[in-house]
């Protein structure tokens, strides 16, 4: 069976294992303490050249959300983000475990669209019941359907926050597929629109970890307690710098974002060609496509994939490449997705002749 279930489910890149096994017998202080933590923070801050942040690091991405909206929130404030964000649909209420309540907006194509964004943010304004204030926006960019945000959407959103005194908050647990994805815009300009954001490595090469960046100066301070008091501070702090050392340093979190992206577009493409409904089409590593019951039948025992969700009588799944995606899986699966097509065909055909011979039954009675 080849493997297109999601782009964690191998280990890490060439770079980040040879640092490891070069690490593997020193001895490091603790907590983020030291030379690999700072040198990895050092190589963060050059892709920010205009920006200077504070940054750590974090071992998962739902605990990266929920350590960055508990330090930014007061009890009283809430989040605002799509209906399909990661913080709505796959964190079993982690945020709103802290006390915040979330408002969900529909999305677009799986992004905030800025309207949407400021008709909510109006209408909360104005109902003397609500009671709650909206301070922060939450949004993923690349979204969870792969799609990406443009850099006037971004320019908009962050224009929004900042008239109405809320915070910019990005998941980037896919920031490097988004960023080598065809957008006019990098990490700098990220963090000039953002007020924290992060980085993810666990999906784009990484063992595990995720890199914070706060760019506002209000809420730099204090973030390392709430980070510790939330058990989000590793005591082997260097093994999550030893990621992004080995992810920054030569430039490897493009270059796998990239790869993976380039391998999607080839099997997009093939989708395209073959007549499959797209749920929504993409431009990075995550694909969804739309299949009837043969053509599911066929393809499960020999593509491992995630089903996403269900429309009519058909069944959406989620097709992931990475960095460790193979042009040979990519090739075996395009050749599968032909057969499962062949087979949808001659069932339908052979539908037609039964329903045919039915009613010539019926005709002769």
């Amino acid at each position: 069976m080849i493997f297109f279930r999601n782009d964690y489910g191998e280990g890490c890149i060439e770079p980040i294992m040879e640092l490891l096994q070069k690490a593997n017998e020193e001895s490091n202080p603790g907590y983020g303490e030291d030379q690999y933590s700072e040198r990895a923070k050092q190589l963060v801050q050059s892709k920010l050249p205009e920006v200077p942040s504070d940054i750590h690091f974090v071992v998962s991405g739902t605990l990266t959300n929920l350590v960055m909206l508990r330090h930014v929130l007061r009890p009283y404030q809430c989040v605002l983000c799509t209906d399909s964000s990661h913080i709505v649909q796959h964190e079993a209420g982690a945020i709103e475990a802290t006390g915040h309540k979330i408002i969900q907006i529909p999305n677009s194509s799986g992004k905030l669209a800025p309207a949407a964004l400021a008709k909510t943010v109006k209408r909360l304004k104005e109902d003397p019941h609500f009671l709650m204030e909206p301070k922060l926006v939450y949004l993923s960019n690349a979204t969870e359907f792969g799609t990406v945000y443009t850099r006037q959407e971004l320019n908009d959103i962050s224009k929004i926050c900042r008239e109405n005194d809320m915070y910019l908050m990005i998941d980037g647990a896919r920031m490097g597929q988004a960023l080598m994805s065809g957008i006019d815009y990098t990490l700098n300009d990220i963090a000039k629109w953002a007020d924290l954001f992060w980085i993810g490595g666990t999906k784009n090469g990484a063992l595990f970890g995720e890199a914070v960046v706060i760019t506002n100066e209000a809420l730099k301070p204090f973030f390392r307690h709430v980070q510790k008091q939330s058990g989000a501070i590793l005591a082997k702090g260097w093994l999550i710098a030893l990621q992004f050392i080995g992810l920054f340093e030569h430039d490897a979190f493009y270059e796998c974002a990239k790869y993976s992206n380039d391998l999607a577009s080839i099997i997009q493409d093939e989708i395209i060609r073959l007549g499959y409904p797209l749920f929504m089409k993409s431009t990075t590593n995550q694909l969804f496509l739309v299949l009837n019951k043969v053509q599911y039948e066929y393809l499960k025992d020999k593509v491992d994939f995630e089903i996403w969700t269900y429309w009519d009588e058909n069944i959406v799944v989620r097709l992931v490449t990475s960095w460790h995606t193979s042009k040979t899986s990519v090739s075996t699966l395009c050749q599968y997705l032909q057969l499962a097509m062949d087979a949808s065909k001659s069932a339908e055909e052979q539908a037609d002749k039964d329903e045919e011979q039915l009613e010539d039954q019926k005709a002769a009675e």
